[in-house]
C-alpha cells in the first residue's frame, strides 16, 4: 500500500473554514477520483492537520499526480491563496500487523 500525505498548517482565521472545505469538497474530491481506497484527515493541534490518503499502488498514485493533481489544487489554491502551508510526502507500506484483539472481548 502506498500512503500520500499532506500536512497543512493553517492561520487561525483560516481554520473553521479550511475544516468546512476539506470534509464538504476536497476529501470528497479526492476520493471520487478513483485512486484511492480511504482519506483519513486528522488534527495534531489548532491549525496543524494531517490527511492520509491510501492507495493500492503506486501506479493508482502516478495516475492521481497526473490526472487530477493540478485541478483539485487550482481548486484549493482558489479557496485558500494564502495562510495555508502545505507539505506533501509518499509512503509506502513494509509491514503491518492485524489489529490487536482485547482481552475480554
Amino acid at each position: 500500500m502506498i500512503t500520500y500525505e499532506i500536512t497543512a498548517s493553517v492561520a487561525p482565521h483560516l481554520v473553521a473554514a479550511y475544516e468546512r472545505y476539506m470534509r464538504r469538497n476536497h476529501i470528497p474530491d479526492v476520493l471520487a477520483s478513483g485512486c484511492f481506497r480511504q482519506a483519513t484527515f486528522s488534527v495534531s493541534a489548532p491549525g496543524r492537520y494531517r490527511i492520509r490518503y491510501d492507495a493500492a499502488s503506486g501506479e493508482d498514485l502516478e495516475r492521481y499526480l497526473a490526472t487530477h493533481a493540478p485541478r483539485l489544487r487550482e481548486d484549493f489554491t482558489s479557496h485558500f491563496p494564502e495562510g495555508v502551508g502545505l507539505s506533501r510526502e509518499v509512503w509506502t507500506e513494509i509491514a503491518s500487523s492485524p489489529p490487536r484483539q482485547r482481552r475480554g472481548s
